[in-house]
């Protein structure tokens, strides 16, 4: 990305999580405003932001620049026609008595001269001067009634000598510069001088942002762009002395000049003003973006939208998908195609999408029919909807050995499962390499078409000990491989008909996971995986999850496919989650439920690849791994899944691991299973252990609403789990 985004922080931004997603997105400086900053507050501030980020920080000044004073409740409302007094000594602000700042700045007004206060255009006219008992104040007609606030832009009608830089900022310069700080942006620059004056203070290797806010600015424009090594053209402030129907023509004509100058050029000021309260940009926002690039401008500058806005996640992306979308301008292609995401992704570039046209199904009743499992019709279903990607269909022999043996697709790509469609050949007539099959359940009922690419023979035992570790029919997932058959069918499938499920309306595809995720303002998502009703150390590690990625929100997709027995049923699962949900157990808008159409294959480390890698292709960037991840039993060591991951490398989407963690009584908290004093490890095993008992399990191990549910349900005669 050639564009720069600037980004000011404040009480909404100056947090680590905040600044951390900030950086991600690009932003290459960050930006403290002296304005709303004490000298007091300004080097915590400086190193908070140096601790949490490598984005360097840059020091806006005060400059030359009038500003109200404080005011008693922060803001106050001036009414048109009253008499108003701007105070010498310092006065607790009202709607009739304030002061100005710099504070002697007060002197300098002459009689007749008019004064625009604040963004509503507050006008008022000196109409006397007043020294009763050594209380000097100037006198005040308001024309122009309206709301003023503490700290906020002062213009008199006529020119005013100030120097360039205020007290405040001489000294906070030099703090700043101890603190490693290079990056400086001058205020009102007036005239080239006022430059020089900052650099005076500054190191050799400072970095001057002129910001051009004024008549005078622009009059010394060239000699200003000279001695600087930026512009910033702050068109709230420059729309205070010039009119505001002239602001877009003199954007053009200085981002014109800094070029002609080779001089790079920020613009600040209303990028996305109303996303300070609302989670979108208006039309008007995103065109004035978008043509402000088409300008020449080089960097692009948030100040409230980020430093006191609601949303300035939000905010920074919207700015990093318009720049995109600029500098993607010249592709004609895109005109049409799918907005702009910031998600991860799909795993090996996009998703993979795989429906029967009218014509296959139409012709699905003629080709020869192979019946086949209702765990292999789900495969096809997650093979059709890209939860799988970059798979089309089942592996032939060639791919199931390399999956086996590298971990890894024939193409490179890092992919840890086998999914294989197994057949015991019994009676049967096989297929041929070039057939085309419909595929079908126990019913009859089409579901998929099969292209036949391979059938072959299985080696069960050696894959076995590959797959999972171990040839012991003691492991649930060797004991389905080795009951489902010794022969395998491998190539490309469509989907004719999905199963159907009385879940559908938790069964998300990754298409619309990831619409909703991008419609939710969500870039940074963490995955859940699931085979159990949630039970308090789910919850802690999902809150804990969100906390240490930084991210915008949760994705829980619990598995609803076959289990092995004494495994929760779906429908209980589902209800437990969304009772979390519907009790406001995690934040509003943080959390997204849906569920996975697949089945366990109690395969450990590979499965928790495999299922992080299905959430990538849902759109998550990162991805909860358990202390027993998709295992079963002790066939996998505690370290399995983080040695695993670790060998594998980067598959795009990063692993959060969680140690077994246990109750704290004395802190009342979840930590660290292996602290002395804390409670045996809460896991699902222990869930379903008490549960089948028919015994509660303690408040601290699972939320008694979820308890309740689950007995209610067995009251009433309903399975809780698989027999």
């Amino acid at each position: 990305m050639t564009k720069e985004i600037l980004c000011t922080l404040g009480p909404a931004s100056m947090d680590a999580q905040v600044i951390r997603r900030l950086e991600e997105l690009g932003a290459t400086l960050f930006r403290i405003n002296l304005s709303h900053t004490t000298l007091s507050a300004l080097p915590e501030a400086i190193r908070f932001i140096q601790d949490c980020s490598d984005v360097p920080v840059c020091i806006d000044s005060e400059g030359a620049q009038i500003r109200t004073g404080e005011f008693v409740h922060g803001q106050v409302e001036m009414r048109e026609n009253t008499i108003v007094r701007a105070y010498f000594r310092r006065v607790p602000g009202d709607p009739f008595n304030f002061n100005l700042y710099p504070r002697n700045i007060a002197g300098e007004l002459k009689f007749g001269d008019f004064i625009s206060i604040d963004f509503d255009s507050v006008l008022v006219q000196v109409i006397d001067f007043e020294n009763s008992n050594g209380n000097r104040c100037v006198v005040m007609r308001v024309l122009n009634g309206g709301i003023v606030g503490s700290n906020k832009a002062v213009t008199v009608d006529r020119d005013m000598a100030m120097p360039a830089l205020t007290e405040k900022d001489a000294a906070a310069i030099p703090i700043a510069l101890s603190m490693g700080v290079r990056h400086f942006a001058l205020s009102f620059a007036n005239r080239s001088s006022d430059v020089e004056a900052i650099r005076k203070i500054t190191s050799e290797d400072s970095v001057i942002i002129s910001k051009i806010e004024c008549l005078k600015g622009l009059r010394n424009l060239d000699s200003i762009a000279a001695v600087s090594d930026a512009l910033l053209i702050d068109r709230g402030d420059l729309s205070r002395q010039v009119a505001i129907e002239k602001i877009p023509r003199l954007q053009k004509k200085i981002i014109g000049q800094a070029r002609a100058l080779d001089k790079k050029v920020y613009v600040a000021t209303n990028l996305l003003e109303s996303m300070v309260t609302a989670s979108v940009p208006t039309r008007a926002e995103v065109n004035d973006i978008y043509n402000t690039l088409a300008d020449g401008a080089d960097r692009l500058v948030l100040a409230a939208e980020t430093a006191i806005g609601a949303y300035p996640v939000r905010c920074a992306t919207m700015v990093v998908k318009l720049i995109q979308e600029f500098e993607n301008g010249s592709n004609q292609a895109a005109d049409h195609g799918e907005p702009i995401s910031m998600l991860r992704a799909p795993h090996g570039g996009k998703l993979v999408f795989r429906m029967a046209g009218p014509d296959e199904q139409a012709s699905a009743d003629q080709l020869p029919k192979l019946q086949v499992s209702d765990t292999t019709l789900l495969d096809c279903e997650q093979i059709a909807l890209g939860t799988y990607s970059p798979l089309c269909g089942f592996m032939d022999r060639d791919t199931l050995s390399s999956v086996l043996e590298t971990n890894r697709l024939p193409d490179g790509t890092v992919w840890t499962l086998p999914i294989i469609l197994q057949i015991n050949n019994g009676d049967r007539a096989l297929p041929f390499p070039g057939d085309r099959v419909a595929l079908t359940g126990d019913t009859g009922r089409i579901h998929a078409l099969l292209d036949v690419s391979e059938v072959y023979h299985l080696d069960l035992e050696e894959i076995a000990t590959q797959w999972f570790g171990t040839a012991s029919l003691d492991h649930p997932g060797v004991r389905r491989l080795r009951e489902s058959g010794d022969l395998a069918i491998g190539g490309n499938i469509l989907l004719v008909e999905r199963l159907s499920s009385p879940y559908r309306q938790y069964e998300l595809t990754p298409a619309q996971t990831r619409f909703i995720f991008s419609h939710k303002g969500w870039n940074k998502v963490v995955g859940f995986h699931t085979r159990n009703v949630v039970h308090r150390v789910h919850h802690h590690i999902q809150l804990d999850a969100i906390e240490r990625s930084g991210a915008d929100g949760l994705y829980i997709s619990p598995v609803i496919g076959p289990k092995k027995p004494h495994d929760f049923l779906p429908g209980p699962i589902m209800k437990s989650y969304q009772l979390l949900l519907d009790f406001g157990q995690y934040d509003a808008g943080r959390a997204v439920l849906g569920s996975f159409s697949t089945y366990s294959r109690y395969s450990g480390p590979r499965e928790a690849v495999f299922t992080a890698i299905c959430r990538k292709n849902m759109g998550c960037s990162h991805f909860i791994i358990g202390r027993d991840h998709t295992g079963v039993g002790n066939f996998y060591a505690p370290d399995a899944n983080a040695v695993f991951f670790e060998s594998i490398g980067d598959i795009g989407i990063e692993p959060i691991f969680f140690e077994a963690i246990g109750y704290d009584p004395k802190s009342a908290k979840y930590i660290s299973a292996s602290n002395e004093g804390v409670l045996e490890p809460i896991s699902g095993t222990m869930a379903r252990e008490t549960l089948l008992a028919g015994k509660r399990l303690p408040g601290w191990f699972m939320h008694d609403m979820v308890q309740d549910m689950l007995f209610e349900e067995i009251s009433n005669g309903n399975q809780v789990f698989y027999s």
